[in-house]
C-alpha cells in the first residue's frame, strides 16, 4: 500500500497542474470537433453569404467609381479649351485643330462640322455630341438648311431626263409614285425583250404591275418613235426562235409550224389568223416579230 501510495501522492501545486492539463486536452479536444463539424455543415452557408456581400460590394464600387466620373453639362463646342478638352478626352492634336480654327474668327455651327474641324474619332464624338449647345439662331438656320437640302434631293430625285418610253432610265420610271428599284428594273428587263416598246399599253404586261401604275407611267411616258424590230421569216425561222416571240407559247409555236407544214408556204403573214384557236387579240403584237417570204 505504501510503495501505490508513494506513485499517486501528489503536492497540491501537482494536482492544480494535472487538473488544468485535463482542462486544456478537453478544450482542444471541443475546438477540433467544432471544426470538423463547421466544415461540413457551416462552410456552404459561409460561402453563399460571403459571395452575396462581395457582389455587392463590387455593384457600390462600381456606383463610387461612376459617380466620381467628371460630370459633362451642355456647353457650346467653340469654346473648348486645353484642360475641357482634355477632360472630355480629346488629343492635344485634335484640341490644337479647334483653337487654331478659331483664332481665324471661324465658328463650328454643326455636329459635322466640329468632326470635320478636329478630326475626332466617332466613338469620341458620339459621346459628347449629345451634351452641344449651340445659338437658337444656329439651330433655325441648320433646320433651315437641312429642309432645304431635302427639298432639294426631292425636286431631283422628280425631275425626268426624257419622256420617251424607249429611252427612260431606271431613275427616270421611279418619279412615278409606286415605281421602285423593282419595278423599274422589270420595267426595262421587259422593254429589252420586247426589243423596244410598240405600244404603250404593253406596260399592262409588265409582271405585277397595277392598272393604276401604269396609268400614271402613261401619263409622263409615251412612245415617241417605234422600235426598229428584227423580224424573222415564218416559213423558215425555227421552233426554238420562235419560241423567242414574247407572245408565242409552246403550244401556238406547234400549231403555227403545223400550219406551214401543211399550206408548205405562208404567202402572207395575215394567214396566221387562219390557225384554228390562233389567239387573234395578239395579233398585232405577235406580227411585229415575223414576216412571210
Amino acid at each position: 500500500m505504501k510503495l501505490l501510495k508513494s506513485h499517486f501522492w501528489y503536492t497540491k501545486s501537482q494536482r492544480n497542474g494535472i487538473f488544468f492539463l485535463g482542462i486544456i486536452i478537453v478544450v482542444f479536444q471541443v475546438v477540433i470537433y467544432l471544426n470538423t463539424v463547421s466544415k461540413n455543415d457551416i462552410s456552404p452557408i459561409n460561402n453563399n453569404v460571403s459571395s452575396a456581400i462581395l457582389k455587392k460590394l463590387d455593384s457600390l464600387q462600381k456606383i463610387e467609381l461612376e459617380n466620381r466620373k467628371p460630370k459633362i453639362f451642355p456647353f457650346n463646342p467653340n469654346y473648348i479649351s486645353d484642360y475641357s478638352g482634355e477632360k472630355l478626352g480629346m488629343s492635344t492634336l485634335e484640341i490644337d485643330r479647334l483653337l487654331e480654327y478659331r483664332s481665324k474668327g471661324k465658328f463650328i455651327n454643326s455636329v459635322k462640322e466640329f468632326q470635320q474641324v478636329t478630326n475626332v474619332s466617332d466613338s469620341l464624338l458620339k459621346r459628347i455630341s449629345s451634351k452641344f449647345k449651340f445659338p437658337s439662331w444656329v439651330l433655325k438656320r441648320n433646320t433651315s438648311l437641312k429642309k432645304q437640302t431635302q427639298k432639294n434631293i426631292f425636286v431631283e430625285k422628280k425631275r425626268i431626263s426624257t419622256s420617251d418610253i424607249n429611252k427612260a432610265t431606271k431613275n427616270d420610271f421611279q418619279t412615278i409614285s409606286g415605281i421602285g428599284p423593282t419595278f423599274s428594273d422589270r420595267i426595262i428587263k421587259y422593254r429589252s425583250k420586247l426589243q423596244g416598246f410598240t405600244f404603250g399599253y404593253q406596260l399592262y404586261e409588265v409582271f405585277n404591275i397595277d392598272s393604276l401604275t401604269v396609268k400614271k407611267l402613261l401619263k409622263k411616258f409615251v412612245v415617241v418613235a417605234k422600235p426598229i424590230i428584227v423580224k424573222q421569216n415564218v416559213n423558215t425561222v425555227e421552233f426554238r426562235e420562235l419560241l423567242k416571240n414574247p407572245y408565242i407559247d409552246y403550244e401556238l409555236c406547234k400549231k403555227i409550224f403545223n400550219y406551214r407544214d401543211e399550206v408548205a408556204e405562208l404567202q402572207n403573214i395575215s394567214e396566221l389568223k387562219e390557225i384554228e384557236d390562233f389567239p387573234l387579240d395578239k395579233y398585232e403584237r405577235i406580227v411585229l416579230y415575223l414576216v412571210a417570204e
